[in-house]
Parts: C-alpha cells; sequence; structure tokens
C-alpha cells in the first residue's frame, strides 16, 4: 500500500498519479476535508498556474539546475490540460493580472475536483488522521504513526510539512521525519509574508495601495520586483513586498546585516522627475499627486523636509534632490515580519540534492518520496507555487506507483 502524508496540493496530485497500477493507495490529512490552502489561495479563487513559468525567480539553496529540472517535469501547457480535462476545472487567464483561475473564480471547485479524481482513481481518504512519525518495518516497508494508531506501507510520500499558515494544518511534520531519515533539511523560514514596522511611520497611509518597483540589498545582491504595494497598518504587503520579503526575513534570521529595502514609487525616474519639477506656479504637491496617491505625496514631502505649499520654481536644489531621492530610492523601515502565520510559503525545506528528481524518492531511504513545500524551493506569488506542487506531486505518484509495483507487497 501506498501512503500519501497530507491532502493539499501536492498530495492530492501526487495521491491522483499513485493510483495508475493495482496498489491501493491511502491518504492520511490531519484536517476534517484537506487542501486548505487551495481554499484560501487568490482571496478564495485559487491562483492556479503562472501564465508563464519563471524558474530564475524561484529561490533555493540546492542547486538550482535541479529546481528547474523539477519545475519543467510538467510543463505548463499539461498542466492546464489535467486541470480542465480530468479534474473537469476550466481555467482562463485575467488580462489585468496575468493569472489563471478557474472560470467559476472558487477555490473549492479546484479542491473538490482534485479530491473526486483521486477517489474515482482509487485513492482512499481518512480525515482527522495526524501522522506522529515514520519509522521502518522490515526490509520492504514502513509503519506510518497516527494518532488513530499504525498503519503499513510499502511506500510513502510526504506531501506535508511545510510550516506556512498552520491555521490550515501546517505543522511542520514532514520536515521532522525528513531529519529522523537522515535528511539535511536547509533553514526553514517564512516566505511570502508581510512585513512590519514596529515605529508604526506609515500607520497614517494604511489602505493606500499602488504600483511599485521594490530593491532588496543584501549578502551582497540586488533583487528586484515589481508589482502592487499595500500600507497596512502594522507595515507593508502586497505582490512586490512579498516576493522580497525573504530577504529581510533571512537577513533578520542572519544576526548580521539587514537588508535594505529601496521603493521607487512610480514608473517616473530620476531625470523624468526633475523636468517635472522645472520651474513654474504649479505647486509640487499637485505634481506629485498625478502620479502618486495624495496622502503618500504629502508624506513624502513632509519627509523630504519640502513644504506642502511650495510651488516649484521656488524648489531650492536641495528640496529637488531629496524629494527625487525619496520618490525613486526611497529607503522603506522594516523591523521585522508577520511570521508563518501570514506566510504564504516556507523557505527552505528538504535539500533538492538528496531527492531523485526523476521520482521524487529519498536518496537516504528507499520507499520514502518528497513533494511540495516540503522541499527546499519556493517561487514569487501568482501560481509558481501551485505548478511546483502539481509538477513534484505528479512525480513523487508516478515514482511511488513505479516502485510498488516491483515491490513486495507488504500490510495493510
Amino acid at each position: 500500500m501506498i501512503v500519501v502524508v497530507g491532502a493539499g496540493a501536492a498530495g492530492l496530485v501526487a495521491a491522483i498519479h499513485a493510483s495508475v497500477g493495482a496498489t491501493r493507495v491511502l491518504v492520511l490529512e490531519s484536517t476534517a476535508d484537506g487542501g486548505r490552502k487551495i481554499l484560501i489561495s487568490g482571496g478564495g479563487r485559487c491562483n492556479v498556474l503562472p501564465v508563464a513559468l519563471e524558474p530564475e525567480r524561484f529561490v533555493t539553496d540546492s542547486p538550482a539546475p535541479l529546481l528547474r529540472r523539477l519545475l519543467r517535469s510538467w510543463p505548463l501547457h499539461e498542466q492546464r490540460a489535467f486541470f480542465e480535462r480530468e479534474v473537469g476545472v476550466p481555467l482562463h487567464v485575467e488580462e489585468d493580472t496575468r493569472k489563471m483561475f478557474p472560470d467559476s473564480h472558487r477555490a473549492r471547485d479546484v479542491r473538490d475536483g482534485l479530491v473526486a479524481l483521486a477517489r474515482r482513481a482509487g485513492a482512499e481518504f481518512r480525515f482527522q488522521t495526524k501522522v506522529t512519525g515514520l519509522a521502518a518495518a522490515g526490509a520492504h516497508g514502513w509503519r506510518v504513526l497516527t494518532n488513530n494508531g499504525p498503519i503499513e506501507a510499502t511506500q510513502v510520500i510526504v506531501a506535508t510539512g511545510g510550516l506556512s499558515v498552520p491555521a490550515t494544518g501546517s505543522d511542520g511534520v514532514g520536515l521532522t521525519m525528513a531529519r529522523e531519515l537522515g535528511h539535511a533539511v536547509h533553514q526553514t523560514y517564512p516566505a511570502l509574508t508581510p512585513l512590519v514596522d514596529d515605529g508604526h511611520r506609515h500607520a497614517a497611509l494604511s489602505g493606500i495601495s499602488l504600483e511599485v518597483r521594490l530593491r532588496a540589498r543584501w549578502g551582497g545582491r540586488t533583487r528586484e520586483a515589481q508589482g502592487g504595494f499595500l500600507f497596512t497598518h502594522r507595515g507593508y504587503s502586497g505582490p512586490a513586498v512579498l516576493d522580497l520579503s525573504h530577504e529581510a526575513v533571512r537577513s533578520g534570521l542572519s544576526g548580521d546585516e539587514r537588508a535594505v529595502l529601496r521603493v521607487q514609487w512610480s514608473g517616473v525616474d530620476g531625470p523624468a522627475w526633475g523636468r517635472m519639477f522645472s520651474g513654474s506656479a504649479t505647486r509640487v504637491l499637485t505634481v506629485i499627486a498625478r502620479e502618486l496617491p495624495a496622502r503618500l505625496a504629502e508624506q513624502l514631502m513632509i519627509e523630504a523636509g519640502v513644504p506642502l505649499d511650495r510651488r516649484t520654481a521656488d524648489l531650492a536644489r536641495t528640496e529637488r534632490a531629496a524629494l527625487v531621492e525619496r520618490l525613486t530610492s526611497y529607503v522603506l523601515p522594516w523591523t521585522g515580519d508577520e511570521g508563518y502565520r501570514k506566510a504564504e510559503v516556507t523557505g527552505g525545506g528538504v535539500a533538492l540534492d538528496e531527492i531523485d528528481a526523476r521520482t521524487m524518492e529519498s536518496d537516504r531511504r528507499r520507499g520514502v518520496f518528497f513533494c511540495g513545500e516540503v522541499l527546499d524551493a519556493f517561487g514569487p506569488i501568482g501560481g509558481h507555487n501551485f505548478a511546483w506542487a502539481w509538477a513534484t506531486g505528479r512525480l513523487a505518484g508516478l515514482g511511488a506507483a513505479h516502485a510498488a509495483s516491483v515491490t513486495p507487497s507488504g500490510g495493510s
């Protein structure tokens, strides 16, 4: 029997593809229904896939070629066909966001469709069953320890282990099992998580959103992201912030230098602002407010020490320089992050170079397969992490099914 630990995105796809032979497949899930992260993704709409896969934007401490190989093992057009033809969930691309959502705009349709397909394929589910450990059982088997007693298996697919959004059932048990099996687990940390500023220096701007270019400088390198930026009552969120939050988080964990975040608040660069501030009777605030929300424009002028009634013709050179600096390379104050509670994924995890890239089987202990968030890789928001879950889940399911076909039967 193949046991799949976790009925999330990776686990459901693994169960579907593991059910290709005569071997029994049993899915163990700690929650009452599974797929909780699918349900909350995209504001309840589920951004199933990215329009274009961007392997270079993924983050891992494992060899990058391995990551790229795994991502490309199931091309996006094949994944889309899987959802539309087999899961029965038609997808469409939103023109304004360039993201792929179900036509129904319901994340529940994605989760329910995957569960139904797994059941049709022959997989069984045991919900509200918490896995607590894994032990070897003879030469060709494993004993999966649960709160409802042990379960014998010939192959085990570990499709749980992330720490993000613990309210969905994430408890890190997969990471614990990997360590106990002798796997290297790269330092874990919350990723794609909002940042906070304990000084509340921008609390008055809460609710303002705009498109920005954000740069993070840390560890001798600079990463960039472009997209939405949202001021919150505690700090900052939005796609651009989430995509670079790991740089801040990891710099904080390092105990050494802290990441410096700089914001360009609009598509207008320094020389263009300089021209816009050339002598006229127009108020500076009016010029800036044409490109930025008025409250933000006022805040930047105050921080630059420029009176709000100043006209462009009266701007001193030092005032102009201070304004342009804040408009194009604003140093964003931050003190921490929202942690796993609001993180969309877990950074770090099981080292990819200890996993067979063809099957997702452990190089340390045969018969154990890993997929999804427990692995050391994550991508930007916009469906990339689902693409990772679907691709690695498929490989793990197929790998376990093949191993089961050539392995002597175990218990039940």
